[in-house]
This record gives C-alpha cells, sequence and structure tokens, in this order.
C-alpha cells in the first residue's frame, strides 16, 4: 500500500444514447485535478470499465491545464492504457477520483468491480471524489456495512437543470440529481455552469466542469489528513 497513490476512474463510452453524437471523459475534469495532486506529490493511476484507449471530450487545448496534461507523456501513456477493473489492487490506493463526461451515465452506475473497488477504498479509511457526471460512479457503491455510499451525504452532481439547458434530459439513462435523492443523499447546487463543490466525510462531490478545480483541491486536504489501513 503506498499512501501516495490516486486511483483515476474515466469512461469507456463514446456516444450519448442513440443520438450519434460523440462523448467520452471530459478532459477539464480529468487534467485540472490531476495537475493538482500531481503537483503535490501524487502517483495518478487509471482505470476504465473496457481498460485501453478511452474516449475523450471537451479538448480545448486553449485551456493551459489540458494543454499540460495532454503535453505530458508519462500521463498520456497511463490514460491511454488505462487498467481494466479487474487489474487494479484496492489496497493500493489512498484516493479513487471519477471524472466526468456524458459517457460514465451509461458505463459507470453497473460496473459492480469499480464499485467494490472505490467501496474498499473508502472502507480503509481512503478518499472517494467525483464531478459532474463522474457521480454516476457513485450509485452502486455499498460500504462494508451494507449501506450506501452516498446515503446520508451531502453530494453535488450535474444537475436537472444543467441537463435539460443541454437538452440531453431525454437522452441520458437517468437525472443524476434525482437519482442522488432517491438514495437518500442531500444534493446541493449552484446556479447553471456555476462551480459548486461539497465534502461529506471523505466524499468530494463537484457540480460540472467549473467545479473540476474545486474538486481536485478539495481532494487533497482530504488526502494530507487521512490515514489508510493497510
Amino acid at each position: 500500500m503506498s499512501s501516495s497513490r490516486v486511483l483515476f476512474v474515466i469512461t469507456s463510452h463514446g456516444q450519448k444514447g442513440d443520438t450519434g453524437q460523440p462523448t467520452g471523459y471530459y478532459l477539464p475534469e480529468v487534467s485540472h485535478p490531476w495537475a493538482i495532486l500531481t503537483d503535490l506529490g501524487y502517483d495518478i493511476d487509471f482505470v476504465s470499465p473496457q481498460g485501453g484507449q478511452p474516449p475523450v471530450d471537451g479538448y480545448n487545448l486553449t485551456d493551459p491545464v489540458n494543454a499540460r496534461f495532454v503535453a505530458d507523456a508519462a500521463a498520456q501513456q497511463k490514460i491511454n492504457n488505462s487498467l481494466t477493473p479487474a487489474r487494479v489492487n484496492p489496497n493500493e490506493y489512498i484516493g479513487i477520483y471519477y471524472a466526468g463526461g456524458h459517457g460514465t451515465m451509461w458505463d459507470f452506475p453497473q460496473n459492480e468491480e469499480l464499485a467494490r473497488i472505490a467501496g474498499h477504498i473508502y472502507d480503509r479509511g481512503g478518499v472517494v471524489g467525483a464531478v459532474c457526471h463522474g457521480p454516476a460512479g457513485l450509485v452502486n457503491i455499498r460500504l462494508a456495512n451494507g449501506e450506501l455510499l452516498v446515503k446520508g451525504k451531502v453530494v453535488s452532481t450535474f444537475t436537472d437543470e444543467e441537463e435539460a439547458a443541454v437538452k440531453l434530459e431525454n437522452v441520458v439513462p437517468f437525472l443524476l440529481e434525482t437519482r442522488m435523492k432517491e438514495l437518500g443523499a442531500t444534493h446541493r447546487k449552484s446556479p447553471n455552469f456555476q462551480p459548486h463543490v461539497e465534502v461529506s466525510e471523505r466524499l468530494v462531490t463537484g457540480q460540472n466542469p467549473a467545479s473540476a478545480a474545486g474538486v481536485g483541491q478539495a481532494l487533497a486536504e482530504l488526502l494530507a489528513t487521512v490515514a489508510v489501513a493497510a
């Protein structure tokens, strides 16, 4: 077990329902937390439901943090050869972070292996984070006591209003804000596309792409305080 390794979860799903519109992991939601944690000395690994090279969305290199991530040969080698869940040993990680992108809505919620990995990390005293549509990966995480991870916690996700604003409310399999409430979480939000981050025990969640850096900073602050059981 290393106290400096964090696992980033990215989607393998490349299309928004049957629209034909491409999607994938949303680049700024990877690059901004990656930069914050990398600069603090954390070692980042990447896992996706299918492994290998994942689809990417939000590929805007005028964002200097995106450009830095894309230019980092070691990071690109890792993300473009992402691990499958079966290859991940959760004991090696102090935290796990689910990046967003609409693709997550199709391949995160039912992935039992990823849910087990995250639950194990949390049960050992580690940190779980997610931003935007990344919290789709939180919906089926159960802890050792049998309770859902999000039950009773305060969370933020891409909101139902934001989904309607991008005209995908009838394309995604479910609405993330509504689902979180159904699972017993308290959902908090800011106006559409404004930054919003919530920290609830050792769970960090953010509302949208504008929240990615804030989630990365909150993860860093939590990771500095936790003691992970061997």
